[in-house]
């Protein structure tokens, strides 16, 4: 199972509920996402849980307009274990006109699109958010 496809899929599905939070296993790269999609004003926060003896989880906080409307309106998977998409800084595709973001993996680590731009770093497309 992809653990970054595994991710945007629970939160995919709890922001369709509108839940207020949802638990994901721990990764550091999960962790620089979520990190990403907080900075970018998708959620409203997240925390580290560490369990004595068992994995740790992270624990993402969901945001929601005063009028209950969703925040995240589309959330995608681009590059998977089966066909990794890589893309130089020039050729980082736009999400919605510029009005989402595409989160990268790059050599100076997880960065938006914009970041990645301004870094002049290409690196895998993970995934796209509007």
């Amino acid at each position: 199972m992809d653990p970054i496809a595994d991710l945007l899929t629970r939160i995919r599905n709890a922001n369709a509920k509108m839940k207020d939070r949802v638990d994901v296993p721990y990764s550091n790269l999960k962790m620089e996402v979520v990190r990403i999609l907080k900075d970018e004003g998708f959620i409203a926060n997240y925390k580290s849980l560490y369990n004595e003896g068992r994995r740790g989880s992270i624990r993402v906080f969901l945001k929601y307009s005063p009028e209950k409307e969703l925040v995240i309106r589309g959330i995608q998977r681009v590059s998977r274990p089966g066909l990794r998409i890589y893309r130089g800084y020039r050729e980082i595709p736009k999400v919605r006109g510029g009005f989402g973001v595409t989160i990268l993996s790059t050599p100076q680590g997880v960065l938006t699109d914009k970041q990645a731009k301004e870094k002049k770093v290409g690196g895998e497309i993970l995934c796209q958010v509007w």
